[in-house]
């Protein structure tokens, strides 16, 4: 579905996007996400036509964005952080006036504006002009436009931004709905939507990309898998020698715990099924058995690095 090899964009001699490349295969729900001025906006304003690279190639649905630009337009939807709206137009007229922009007309149009409104539970206020709505509906308004003409493509940037919690939530919930359908590309900084919503995870940092892959992947690659926290009645120096003989441990630390050793064991594998049988056999009492996994909020905070400049 998109292709981008080696894209740049450089403002002045300053690289606000350098080198980047990816693949994203239709149907993928992909969180692109990076610090303030690391260059994602920017990517997305390239992959959807609206800024030209300096150098590279990206490709969306097999057209070039910068020599087939209206025929990417037309299959992509972008909701850009700041929503267009017109306030002193109701929703529907809002609505119909993007719709004949997208060239759509008639029947084709009348659905067009029915899906939307339907797929965004826009129904009750129709009619309402658009600077009377809730923030929430203005987004979700915001998100009717952008699949007004049932895209291939959903480029959304920032949909939650300033909401309140519930409407965080109905937001979430109405991307997850649209990622059944259609392909996604979600930056946000709630990083929480990112792994509720998101099967891959693209981070950028300083224009470059750091990290690629599911959420799983990036524990694995870049922290270790997390920490298997046992406490358990045994000897403390049996526990320490069993435990960094099995496969996969990075290291084990432990120190009494009243009548009971409390062991931190940091492994790339799941290593529970493995613990809970060598206690079997070793006729160890269990007393606690628990995998912490380290969160997409670690990961990024390790391959980040405070950003300044254009996003």
């Amino acid at each position: 579905m998109i292709d981008v090899t080696e894209l740049t964009k450089k403002y002045g001699t300053e690289p606000a996007v350098d080198g980047v490349s990816f693949s994203i295969r239709r149907g993928e729900v992909v969180g692109f996400l990076g610090p303030n001025g690391a260059g994602k906006t920017t990517t997305m304003r390239m992959l959807t036509g609206f800024l030209p690279p300096t150098s590279g190639r990206a490709m969306v649905a097999d057209h070039d964005v910068l020599t087939n630009s209206l025929d990417v337009r037309r299959r992509v939807g972008y909701l850009p952080e700041t929503t267009p709206l017109y306030p002193d137009l109701s929703v529907v007229e809002y609505l119909q006036f993007i719709g004949a922009l997208r060239g759509l007309a008639g029947s084709a149009l009348a659905s067009g504006v029915d899906r939307a409104v339907d797929a965004c539970g826009l129904g009750d206020v129709l009619g309402k002009d658009i600077g009377e709505l809730s923030k929430g509906f203005r987004q979700r308004v915001g998100l009717a436009q952008a699949i007004l003409h049932d895209p291939d493509l959903l480029i959304l940037d920032e949909p939650t931004s300033g909401l309140d919690p519930s409407q965080v939530v109905e937001v979430r919930e109405l991307v997850s709905a649209l990622g059944k359908e259609k392909t996604v590309i979600l930056s946000t900084h709630i990083l929480s939507e990112v792994q509720a919503v998101c099967s891959r995870v693209i981070i950028i940092s300083r224009g470059r990309i750091v990290a690629d892959g599911s959420l799983a992947d990036l524990r694995q690659r870049h922290t270790g898998g997390g920490v298997l926290n046992v406490e358990i009645r045994a000897p403390e120096e049996a526990v320490r020698r069993k435990f960094s003989a099995l496969t996969g441990v990075t290291a084990v630390r432990t120190r009494p715990l009243g009548d009971s050793v409390h062991a931190e064991i940091d492994s790339r594998n799941d290593l529970r099924e493995a613990v809970f049988r060598l206690a079997v056999s070793e006729g160890w009492t269990l007393l606690e058995l628990r995998q912490s996994i380290i969160d997409l909020e670690s990961i990024f905070l390790q391959l980040t690095s405070k950003q300044s400049g254009p996003s």
